[in-house]
């Protein structure tokens, strides 16, 4: 190690971990509530608009498979600046799109991407921040995602307010990138802060930062394989974990376009329900750090859920409008007391060498529930209603709650600090 690496501390490297996630995530927050709308301007049925919006999540799975890989061999930095580069390439696709077929390939791009500069920033805070405030410090990370996803929907409402285009959001994806991007090249790399991993310290050269680690890791399928008990268990848990946070982000625009919401009144009503997720991210790392990470898990899957269950009952009531939005309120009430829980669940789990592999298949295990949900949402709205396609959710996001109750201790036992 050397004589310019000292001991972790989050606040010294908040600003160069932290703000090209914010800035990612304030891009993509931009587009999400609007894939539905763009679609269903292309051409596209409700059932086709759902289908494109799960595309990102879809995405986000088969980008789980490299980005591991990816990590450790190139580094975070590097794989986060490749990330923003494709990102802005799938976006200029989604601005050209004559189609909706067009809308969705670059909307599945977009989703590979994300999970490539996810995965990066999640290895380096599972690699060195302390045991002691883990929870706290990727709790802050979920926040800045939360962060993200309630400033970005607010800001294309008012582009699409002034513009009166919604792929002026496109674009303000596009301007995010670059300013990542650019904030990754010009700030030092937290890695290089603080020299070599923790628990590699011995064995890694600190003056390369973004040197791959000595011991090449695994592929993922390796690592699912070899970690298959703890992944089909409490994995599972996580991955309706995910599908309860992906339902809530594609059913709620699709609910809003079903009962006749304009896109900016959506893109706000999203964007102030993102508050309230955002406003929650450290008093669920305080609750996961003192009480541990069930108390936190049971609680937002059971409000997910239920959020889920009494939305479905709501579509034709006379007061559908402000249903939604009361319940848009209360799913991110649900939904922000669970931040950072799968990242720490996986940080918890990974080995203190080389965490990119495992964290790729747990990511792998929980974005399965985040792309399968979307899909079935689509398909159950396409057969029957989406008002069924919400209470089938609002099932699974119970038996979650419960699976993550039996297996949370087993694997993931809280210790006092």
């Amino acid at each position: 190690m050397t004589d310019s690496a000292r001991p972790f501390s989050l606040r010294s490297v908040a600003l160069a971990a932290f703000l090209p996630t914010l800035l990612f995530s304030i891009g993509e927050g931009a587009i999400i509530p609007l894939i539905p709308l763009v679609a269903n301007d292309l051409g596209a049925t409700l059932a086709i608009a759902g289908f494109i919006s799960a595309m990102i999540m879809l995405g986000e799975l088969v980008g789980d498979i490299p980005s591991g890989f990816i990590v450790s061999r190139i580094g975070e930095r590097n794989s986060m600046l490749w990330a923003s580069l494709l990102t802005i390439i799938a976006v200029l696709i989604c601005v050209a799109a004559p189609n909706p077929f067009v809308l969705g390939v670059g909307i599945f791009i977009i989703g590979i991407a994300t999970a490539v500069f996810a995965l990066a920033r999640h290895a380096f805070m599972a690699s060195y921040v302390p045991l002691v405030y883990r929870a706290r410090a990727l709790s802050t990370l979920g926040g800045v995602f939360r962060a993200g996803w309630f400033i970005g929907p607010i800001l294309s409402a008012g582009l699409i307010f002034v513009t009166g285009s919604t792929q002026s959001a496109f674009w303000l994806f596009i301007v995010c990138c670059i300013a990542a991007a650019t904030i990754l090249l010009l700030l030092p790399d937290p890695a290089g802060t603080f020299g070599a991993r923790p628990s590699a310290s011995e064995s890694t050269d600190s003056t390369t930062a973004d040197a791959a680690p000595l011991v090449r890791a695994p592929g993922i399928f390796a690592t699912i394989r070899d970690n298959r008990e703890v992944l089909v268990r409490l994995g599972t848990g996580a991955a309706l974990v995910g599908a309860m946070r992906a339902s809530r982000t594609v059913m709620l625009p699709l609910w809003a376009v079903s009962i006749g919401i304009s896109a900016p009144q959506t893109a706000l009503i999203i964007g102030i329900a993102g508050g309230i997720d955002f406003a929650l991210f450290y008093v669920s790392g305080q609750i996961m750090d003192r009480f541990g990470r069930m108390w936190s898990a049971i609680p937002s899957m059971i409000g997910l859920g239920a959020g889920h269950l009494v939305l479905a009952l709501t579509h034709d009531l006379p007061a559908n409008v402000e249903w939604f939005i009361a319940i848009a309120m209360f799913l991110s009430l649900g939904n922000g007391i669970g931040s950072g829980l799968l990242m720490t669940l996986g940080a918890d789990l990974a080995p203190a060498t080389s965490p990119a592999a495992f964290l790729g298949a747990w990511r792998f295990t929980a974005d399965a529930g985040s792309a399968a949900a979307p899909l079935a949402v689509a398909g159950v709205t396409g057969l029957v209603s989406l008002s069924l396609a919400s209470g089938i959710m609002g099932v699974f996001g119970l038996i979650g709650a419960i699976l993550l109750y039996r297996y949370i201790p087993r694997y993931a036992p809280f210790r006092p600090r």
